[in-house]
């Protein structure tokens, strides 16, 4: 069955093609603020019908790596994030990009999202058996905890500054209750609008924060002196770094790997919270976390490696359990349905050649990310030079079409454009953005869970106590809060000293 399912891929030279041109549209729907690899999954589905399981399959595989590293060209040169998963990508690419370092900023991104799917696809061969059974442990209990884990971490992420960064991660939990209720589908905060009862969308509440504030922003700069980022030809040694470069990021890129591909396998955290996870563990553990945010390559290793790390890890209980780990792999779950392929635990029995023509049709993707991001590296560079008043009202109508072909409602492009101006204030007032997101992707995942567990220790008081998984969250949590708060005293009276 590897045999047969290699061959089906390599052997076939209309696949391999289908998997470039696959990968190119993926990096442009990623590319674009307000498109996803999910939105290229969902559009390109139709298409498969009538190929062949492996050819369709590897098709969709290779919109969705180009669909996750594309999300990097637009969070470097625009500082709007393409995908979710490349929200921390800004925090470090778009500052190396203002100081003139955009094209060393993009290969760095480009070859670890590279290397970071390789990654995942080598634990998803070697490992899937093994690490779904993990996986299939967690419960409410423990989905609950890792929600928990997953804010205090963004919220450390902010710095000295964590009563900011609980107050926005609360409001993206609030938004997140809007609509109905996830255990009893109770109404809360719709105001008598029907549409609300769906609550507010992921994409809509991502652009109006990420891309309309930028457009805000920018408007209210107009007339003021602009710098120059762009300036002649662009000039690209090898891969964008240098080789000591490279070696001082082998540890960062091991680290950021693994909570990458750990993350993917846990249904519904998805890659935009593996990045910035990883981008928070690799700050605390660096030796200069102060410079973090200005532009350090150590930022868009961390956030560019997890995220597409991820890909391999959500295919795992995909594959595995038929329990998808993110959007795109439910899409894809429907894909195998389509093509007569039962995921499940005897997908490898019964369908071993398509398993294995999916570990192929990844590693070509891979190759194919690699050659076109790197090839078209100049011309992304160029969007820098296109002046601000003709490149953002593109954008935004852009934005607009993603929001609007999201679920095909006006509605999201009136909450989009709330959300800009919700984003532009929250700006006004210092409050990060990230916990934000966070909190609105986990605030539903904690809710729910919480309320299961409610019912299990109602039932049982001590039903907590036979989960170690979850109690290990929590005791981690506490003892990550009390380490960063004493950082924080011990700063702050440094600096009064200093005073």
């Amino acid at each position: 069955m590897f045999i047969e399912g290699f061959s089906a891929v390599f052997g076939n030279p209309m696949t391999v093609v289908l998997i470039f041109f696959g990968v190119a549209v993926g990096i442009v729907f990623g590319a674009i603020p307000g498109l996803t690899a999910t939105m290229a999954v969902v559009m390109f589905l139709p298409l498969t019908y009538t190929m062949s399981p492996i050819m369709g399959i590897a098709l969709l595989i290779a919109l969705y790596i180009g669909g996750t590293s594309g999300g990097l060209i637009s969070a470097i040169l625009l500082n709007i994030p393409g995908t979710p998963s490349s929200v921390a990508t800004c925090f470090d690419g778009r500052p190396l990009a203002l100081k003139g370092e955009a094209p060393k900023a993009l290969g760095i991104g480009i070859f670890y999202s590279f290397i970071g799917t390789i990654f995942g696809v080598i634990v998803m061969m070697l490992l899937a058996p093994i690490v779904a059974n993990i996986a299939i442990m967690f419960g409410p209990f423990e989905y609950c905890a890792l929600a928990i884990f997953s804010l205090s971490l963004v919220i450390m992420l902010t710095g000295k500054d964590m009563i900011r960064g609980l107050m926005a991660a609360l409001i993206g939990m609030m938004l997140a209750t809007a609509g109905l209720a996830p255990i009893d589908s109770a109404r809360r905060f719709t105001f008598g609008n029907a549409q609300m009862n769906s609550g507010f969308q992921l994409l809509a509440v991502l652009i109006g924060l990420y891309a309309i504030s930028e457009i805000l922003g920018a408007a209210e700069d107009v007339g003021k002196p602009q710098a120059q980022i762009y300036k002649g030809k662009v000039k690209i040694k090898g891969l964008g770094f240098s080789m000591n470069e490279f070696r001082s990021q082998i540890s960062n890129f091991l680290y950021s790997a693994a909570i990458g591909t750990g993350i993917g396998i846990l249904p519904g955290i998805g890659g935009g919270t593996a990045g910035m996870l990883s981008y928070t563990f690799v700050k605390n553990k660096s030796k200069y976390p102060e410079k973090f945010g200005t532009g350090v390559i150590d930022g868009v290793v961390a956030s560019e490696t997890s995220n597409n790390a991820c890909i391999g890890g959500a295919l795992i209980p995909l594959l595995t359990l038929g329990i998808p780990g993110d959007g795109t792999t439910a899409v894809l779950l429907g894909a195998l349905m389509v093509h007569n392929v039962a995921a499940g635990p005897l997908i490898f029995q019964k369908n071993g050649a398509v398993v294995y023509a999916i570990y192929a049709a990844m590693i070509i993707g891979s190759i194919a990310m690699l050659v076109i991001e790197y090839a078209g590296i100049r011309g992304f560079i160029k969007v820098l030079a296109i002046p601000k008043q003709f490149l953002l009202p593109v954008v935004m109508v852009l934005c607009f079409v993603g929001a609007f072909g999201n679920s095909n409602r006006l509605f999201d492009i009136y909450c989009t454009v709330g959300f800009g101006i919700l984003a532009f204030l929250m700006r006004k007032g210092g409050l990060p953005f990230p916990p934000v997101i966070l909190g609105f992707i986990l605030g539903p995942l904690f809710e729910s869970n919480f309320r299961r567990a409610s019912q299990f220790i109602a039932i049982d008081p001590m039903a907590w106590t036979a989960h170690p998984i979850a109690i290990a969250f929590i005791v981690i949590t506490v003892v990550l809060l009390a380490l960063n708060i004493r950082k924080i005293i011990k700063n702050s009276k440094k600096e009064e000293k200093a005073v």
